[in-house]
């Protein structure tokens, strides 16, 4: 049985293990989410479930948002995320999805926007070598080689230069949930997820596990 969650990233801590181990571990707000829609094989082609998680006021809400909330008889949400599982039928409209349905021991992916660190240089965002750092050399923290000389005469695709780093899609695979608690809706999580704190993140089982 596939499992899916939306979640929110509150911060990092650590704690101790029954053998004494400690273990750095990432605090997530994990649901209650909301079942808002199905997708069957029959009607859509392909079997998904849409999940709603985050508080809203109705009048933030759009017109056509407002009626699909309607449609399916639930409170507005702020944040909708569609899930392929195979097990659709266990879902029911209106449903709440719990931190629980995760255990101990799962392996899991967590998909988010990674932090932005704005404009930076090869080094910081390729990892690149620096240039000799004594007075002689004249080339420390630049770029290098750009290309060939005059064939091709230009710098090729996908060359690896400074720009803008971060804030894009990541998914980090087979991360360990080390606890998860349904009364206060927390997913601990060991190791580190993507994202500033208060971030969104969807975690699914492991497509390795």
């Amino acid at each position: 049985m596939k499992k899916a969650i939306i979640a929110k990233k509150i911060g990092m801590t650590q704690i101790f293990v029954d053998n004494g181990v400690l273990i750095p571990v990432t605090v997530l707000e994990a649901g209650p989410c909301l079942v808002t829609q199905k997708k069957t094989e029959e009607n859509d082609g392909y079997a998904a479930v849409q999940l709603g998680f985050g508080d809203i006021k109705g009048k933030q809400v759009n017109k056509p948002k407002k009626g699909h909330f309607d449609k399916a008889g639930v409170s507005p949400v702020r944040v909708l995320k569609e899930f392929k599982l195979d097990d659709v039928d266990n879902y029911e409209i209106g449903s709440e999805v719990k931190a629980d349905i995760f255990a101990e021991g799962d392996k899991v992916d967590v998909n988010g926007v990674s932090k932005g660190k704005g404009f930076q240089g090869a080094i910081k965002r390729h990892n690149q070598h620096r240039g000799p750092m004594a007075h002689g050399s004249k080339y420390h923290r630049g770029l290098g080689s750009l290309s060939s000389a005059t064939t091709p005469g230009k710098v090729k695709k996908g060359k690896k230069m400074p720009g803008h780093m971060g804030c894009v899609n990541v998914t980090v695979q087979n991360l360990e949930i080390v606890r998860a608690d349904a009364d206060k809706n927390l997913i601990l999580i060991k190791g580190a997820v993507p994202g500033n704190k208060g971030s969104i993140l969807f975690i699914k089982d492991s497509v390795k596990a």
